[in-house]
């Protein structure tokens, strides 16, 4: 008898309640082989895109400096 007639021989044993904690186990074990399958991060990618966008990062906020600045100096004047 091959594993799966057996696990069916056994399912068509269980209670109502049984099976639905099956049904649970098995979108678990669904859930868990999506995590498993999930590619790992590669950190020299990552701090080579870090460095890439960080002089422009840099550029972005100092030129908002200016703006913020001016907002400052006419809430004070208020």
């Amino acid at each position: 008898m091959s594993i799966k007639e057996q696990i069916t021989q056994e399912l068509n044993d269980l209670s109502e309640t049984e099976l639905e904690q099956v049904a649970r186990y098995m979108a678990f074990l669904r859930f868990r082989a999506r995590i498993d399958s999930t590619p790992a991060l590669d950190e020299v990618q990552l701090a080579t895109l870090y460095a890439e966008f960080a002089e422009e990062d840099r550029e972005l906020a100092e030129e908002g400096m200016s703006d913020y600045q001016e907002g400052l100096l006419k809430e004070d004047a208020r």
